[in-house]
């Protein structure tokens, strides 16, 4: 299994936003604090945006905030949300042309591994991710102002 870097990235940002609170962020802000890029990152933000993940304000006075509680924030969901390609193995593709896949039992267990992963990410939350005691270490790393 490989975890995209777009959804790494997203990841990053909803901890960001949880740290910051109610405090508005911009993508600037967090792109430097990461050592991203700032392109990458709107593309990233835009799609958290439109799933309900962040709440994005226009304007002099805008930014980013996180759109409602990080303990309400499931990693399983989230990366099931961004991951754009969960395929493991060419036989979960619609393009298959493994000529073994009628007698193979790789596309079963890889399937049951997946659903593994995934159901172990369920059982966390963006707020897992953020636990008090790091907070301060967090904060520091990403020199959070």
């Amino acid at each position: 299994m490989h975890i995209t870097r777009y959804t790494d990235y997203s990841l990053r940002v909803l901890m960001y936003l949880a740290v910051k609170g109610e405090a508005l962020s911009t993508i600037k802000e967090i792109a430097d604090s990461y050592q991203i890029s700032k392109n990458h990152l709107m593309k990233i933000v835009q799609q958290l945006n439109s799933k309900g993940y962040v709440i994005a304000t226009r304007g002099k006075n805008g930014g980013l905030r996180l759109n409602g509680k990080p303990e309400d924030i499931n990693i399983g969901v989230l990366v099931r949300d961004i991951e754009q390609d969960l395929t493991l193995v060419e036989c979960f593709g619609e393009g298959n042309t493994c000529v073994i896949t009628p007698a193979c039992q790789l596309k079963t267990v890889f399937a049951e591994a997946l659903e593994c992963f995934l159901q172990k990410l369920d059982q966390y939350t963006l707020a897992d991710l953020l636990p008090q005691h790091q907070q301060a270490k967090f904060v520091q790393l990403i020199n959070l102002n």
